[in-house]
């Protein structure tokens, strides 16, 4: 099965996203754009794995998990990779708090578990928006939504999601652990 780790915005930020973008869904050629109950933040992509792998994957994932406070981030800035000139995806970043600890610790948890498969480029917090299958040039489109900036967010937990490929792709969560309360400022 096809499993990630994953951090779920609140519906309300998520608005946001969704209004900011509204105008631009659906103008550009060969960019497609996935159902909105698909939008999260990847912390780790384990690829294939293993259905007798899942229980130590869980417990592994759970140690990680609670090893890390709950982080305080927004949305702000939109981009792509590889570049807005020679595009593949678009993508909304994410500030506050560093998830990198996080996302390492979690890609540590899913290697010792057997996910062999899992991720090991650097991690770059983003929310995925759209896709092209061919290279597109999006500088318009991230240029027309500079200066974006969403309301903070906690992100309280962490989802291990199981996705089923297809036609229309379709995210399952497993499990999901809470991240240990953060230090009141």
């Amino acid at each position: 099965m096809r499993l990630f780790a994953a951090l779920v915005p609140p519906d309300e930020v998520l608005d946001e996203i969704s209004r900011a973008i509204a105008p631009h869904v659906g103008q550009v050629p060969g960019l497609r754009w996935p159902d909105r109950a698909t939008w999260h933040i990847t912390l780790a992509f384990f690829g294939e794995v293993p259905e007798r792998v899942l229980p130590e994957l869980e417990v592994r994932l759970a140690r990680a998990v609670r090893r890390h406070t709950a982080l305080d981030l927004a949305f702000t800035g939109f981009g792509a990779f590889s570049s807005a000139r020679r595009a593949r995806v678009f993508w909304v970043g994410v500030a506050g708090d560093s998830m990198t600890r996080l996302a390492d610790s979690v890609k540590a948890g899913g290697r010792r578990a057997g996910a062999v498969q899992t991720d090991e480029k650097r991690f770059h917090p983003h929310l995925t928006l759209a896709r092209a299958k061919a290279e597109t040039d999006l500088r318009p489109l991230v240029e027309s939504l500079a200066g974006f900036s969403g309301s903070p967010w906690r992100a309280e937990h962490v989802r291990l999601v199981r996705s089923h490929t297809g036609p229309q792709v379709r995210y399952e969560s497993l499990a999901e652990w809470a991240l240990a309360p953060a230090e009141q400022g």
